[in-house]
């Protein structure tokens, strides 16, 4: 498996991502562990583990669905007993550490705890945002998808990547076991169409070391001079 992480990150991820500001990647962890992966999901849903997603910047507890219809929930791998998420954790780390200092400039230390989200198929989607348009340290977002047969005609909820700069769209499927990997910046707006049918993802993000202390040190300052807002990952 590292053998083949090495090849795929060198001669697909590293450069994709560079020339075209994503990638995606099918039979990431293999159905077997994908399975696994999805129950553990799947559990954390029919727990009612669940929540409505925030908008940036909003004060807790507000969600406006029309424009965002997920249920997150934040996990940390082994600490919440999320064994096989963990597992996708570690190969996700794995795929990034062997993309050191080839990914621009960014300077990759650190990541988010896994976003488990869940759009409930009533139709809700998000509507057309950028996951980092601040500066707030996050480079890299990967998101892995958990849907079995999954027809796009009829359950909707593609995402949707706009590149900046340019005249075409990119329409990414979320298919079971797919990762989609993209800047988080600017360059890559992106929209969740409106699901038809229980659509599950993970979604991490990457930081870039010096961005993320920038970032925490306005936070900070702004903080002290009693200015209210949030910082979140």
């Amino acid at each position: 498996m590292v053998l083949n992480l090495e090849k795929l990150v060198r001669e697909s991820v590293v450069p994709r991502l560079n020339e075209h500001g994503y990638y995606y990647i099918d039979n990431f962890l293999g159905s077997a562990v994908g399975d696994c992966v999805y129950e553990e999901v799947r559990n954390l849903h029919s727990v009612g583990a669940l929540r409505d997603g925030q908008l940036a910047g909003q004060r807790a507890g507000y969600c406006k669905r029309h424009l965002r219809g997920d249920q997150i929930a934040w996990v940390r791998g082994v600490k919440d007993r999320c064994y096989a998420i963990d597992f996708l954790l570690s190969l996700l780390d794995k795929v990034i550490i062997l993309c050191e200092g080839k990914l621009e400039n960014y300077n990759i230390k650190d990541r988010s705890q896994a976003m488990v989200a869940c759009y409930p198929g009533n139709g809700t989607g998000y509507v057309r945002h950028v996951d980092n348009p601040t500066g707030d340290g996050r480079c890299v977002t990967c998101i892995y998808y958990l849907n079995k047969n999954w027809d796009a005609k009829v359950d909707g909820g593609i995402l949707r990547i706009f590149p900046e700069g340019k005249s075409y769209v990119v329409d990414v499927e979320p298919m079971f076991d797919r990762l989609l990997l993209f800047w988080s910046d600017r360059r890559n707006p992106h929209e969740v169409q409106p699901a038809y049918s229980v659509r599950y993802a993970i979604t991490v993000w990457y930081f870039d070391a010096e961005e993320r202390a920038e970032a925490r040190t306005r936070y900070r300052n702004r903080t002290a001079s009693g200015e209210a807002t949030s910082f979140t990952s």
